[in-house]
């Protein structure tokens, strides 16, 4: 996570940005719903493998900010059927916990390996 933040900023900010409700975030890095509802308020920090999903949410997060002219399109994609995910959306990757499904399908669209 780049951004110096307090975690509830940085969680507010990838539910806004990728359409995604503080239950789908929960459910995306394995953690409770009361747990969420605490690092929201700032009241705990992730721990070890909650912080490592987190990171790889948030570097989600950056790439697609990257990669899409507005929110309005990220959000589009995001919430889509992807091909290179065989027809899941990328949200559904995220939300069973494969961020990294939903970075690859990203990654090979500005490659050009899928479009």
């Amino acid at each position: 996570m780049a951004r110096t933040l307090a975690i509830s900023q940085t969680l507010n900010h990838i539910m806004t940005t990728l359409g995604i409700s503080a239950r789908e975030l929960a459910r995306a890095v394995g953690a409770s719903d009361k747990t969420v509802a605490r690092w929201l308020a700032d009241g705990t920090y992730p721990q070890h493998g909650s912080r490592k999903k987190l990171a790889g949410l948030d570097a989600l997060t950056d790439l697609l900010e990257e990669s899409f002219v507005d929110t309005e399109s990220l959000q589009l994609w995001f919430h889509g059927e992807n091909r290179y995910l065989g027809g899941l959306r990328p949200v559904d990757a995220v939300i069973s916990g494969r961020i990294d499904r939903a970075t690859a399908a990203i990654e090979n669209i500005l490659s050009g390996i899928f479009t």
